[in-house]
């Protein structure tokens, strides 16, 4: 190699110098603190302005003070013994430790060092550090530490995927649920853990939704990897870069398993209650029912004994001489079949509601009919306000049928007061109201009283002697269930009306 000239020694002193100025304008300049230690003790030679700014102390505060005085005394062995915080790469140390400022208080610092020796000896003259403020990194990097202990701990089915919708993790619960514990998940598309259905509901509504408003939530069913289906409250969230772009998504699921097992208990008890309440007015009808079929009954009789006594002796018939009597005891026998396969339908039916369209007139008019005998034993006649016109409604009919038969019963014994009486009315009338019919029963008893006006359709509770306090109940039950309302009032001057409404199909 050849030895400068004098003129190239003077520049390359010349540009030495100006490196030199410009290294310790940029670390007078620095967000980072810059410092200079003596090595053992670690003792200040130089810091950079910066110090003022993270620790608080003056450059001239500082110079002169150990290191060691100033580390958090749980943060001191770590370094010295060379712990896992502190990292070696080509000859730099990076350290995260706390620090503590003039003030008093500690915060976070991340250092990177190195050691400056002596050339001919190689002993170590002085150690650079470069400083900076790692409280934010460390905070977030605790809170990022704790939602991943609350994303574990917690009973909610966590999914996460990519734009590509391929599974990038799942919490333990979502796990257990879809058993995939020993399963490399990582390999499973969402389309792999959500049952056909659900995914397309997913793509069609769920995705486009939340890409827009940030989220989406519904119902769907995930599958297990036998496939059987678990059904879910499902709430899709997308997360987005600074920039706005999307990043990943998130599942989050509850698994709605119990409680649909619940609902499913609480549907069928509640067709066991409705059909005992059937059970119970049918009961309550009982001397009306043997009235009903007891005339038919013995009008059949009548006829085949008359025509007993007519033709016992001869010795040939004309079909035109019983023609008439035959007919009249056909008709009577069917009349009795269908009170009785009306009560069979009415009494045995636990079966799902068939909500269907109904004409309201026809139905009103069939329980009236059926209750005309009960009327006549409590010397009431009932009168049907019917409109021709009535639109239809959407209603399961042997459950309106019901709501119908236990406010007529009701309001027939109101009119009876035990004594004897004028005759007295039942009038139940039908109105439309916006896209719904009020249908209303009104009798001519003395009236509800005032005190039992709020208790009226609680369950067991009864203002008759001998009854059980479950019918109204379970009318405004049947009633709200078709989304309705039942409620009743007293009349200003005498009697009560029960009232109700159910939707119609226009």
């Amino acid at each position: 190699m050849k030895p400068l000239t004098p003129e190239q020694g003077r520049t390359a002193l010349s540009d030495d110098a100006e490196r030199n100025r410009l290294l310790a304008e940029m670390a007078e300049q620095s967000t980072d603190m810059i410092s200079r230690h003596t090595p053992g003790d670690w003792r200040f030679i130089y810091a950079s302005p910066a110090v003022t700014h993270l620790l608080g102390f003056s450059v001239e505060e500082i110079v002169g003070m150990s290191a060691y005085d100033l580390y958090h005394p749980d943060d001191v062995q770590d370094f010295q013994d060379r712990a896992p915080s502190v990292t070696y790469d080509r000859g730099l140390y990076t350290h995260t430790y706390r620090f503590r400022c003039k003030d008093g208080h500690y915060t976070w610092l991340e250092s990177t060092s190195r050691t400056l020796r002596d050339p001919e000896t190689n002993a170590i003259k002085e150690i650079l550090v470069v400083s900076r403020d790692a409280s934010h990194r460390i905070k977030a990097d605790k809170a990022n530490r704790r939602l991943a202990r609350v994303l574990e701990s917690t009973q909610d089915l966590v999914i996460f995927s990519d734009l590509d919708l391929q599974i990038t993790h799942l919490n333990e619960a979502a796990r257990r649920c879809l058993t995939l514990e020993h399963t490399d998940y990582t390999r499973l598309s969402l389309q792999d853990v959500i049952v056909q259905k659900g995914f397309q509901i997913l793509l069609a509504d769920g995705l486009p939704t939340a890409k827009e408003q940030g989220s989406w939530r519904g119902e769907l069913n995930l599958q297990a990897r036998d496939s059987s289906p678990i059904p879910v409250m499902l709430e899709l969230l997308v997360h987005r870069s600074l920039h706005g772009d999307i990043e990943y998504l998130s599942l989050v699921a509850r698994d709605l398993s119990e409680k649909k097992a619940a609902e499913a208990q609480m549907k069928q008890y509640q067709a066991e209650i409705d059909h005992a309440s059937r059970l119970i007015t049918m009961g309550e009808l009982a001397s009306s029912l043997a009235h009903e079929l007891n005339q038919p009954l013995l009008a059949m009789v009548s006829f085949l004994r008359g025509i007993e006594r007519r033709f016992a002796s001869a010795e040939s018939l004309n079909w035109q001489d019983i023609e008439t009597p035959i007919s009249r005891s056909i008709s009577t026998a069917l009349r009795a079949g269908e009170i009785v396969h009306r009560m069979m339908d009415f009494t045995r039916s636990k079966q799902e509601p068939q909500v269907t369209e109904l004409d309201i007139a026809s139905l009103i008019n069939g329980i009236c009919e059926f209750c005309e005998s009960t009327a006549e034993r409590h010397n009431v006649r009932i009168l049907c306000n019917l409109d021709n016109s009535l639109p239809g409604v959407r209603g399961d009919q042997i459950q309106l049928e019901q709501v119908l038969l236990n406010l007529l019963v009701n309001a027939l014994e109101a009119c009876d007061t035990g004594t004897e009486h004028a005759l007295k009315t039942v009038r139940v009338d039908v109105r439309p109201e916006g896209d719904k019919l009020l249908i209303s029963v009104e009798d001519e008893g003395p009236g509800i009283r005032e005190q039992d006006l709020p208790h009226i359709f609680e369950r067991f509770y009864s203002t008759k002697g001998t009854g059980l306090g479950m019918g109204l109940a379970i009318s405004r039950s049947l009633v709200e269930n078709l989304g309705g309302e039942l409620w009743a009032e007293n009349l200003p001057h005498a009697g009560s009306r029960f009232s109700f409404t159910v939707n119609t199909t226009e």
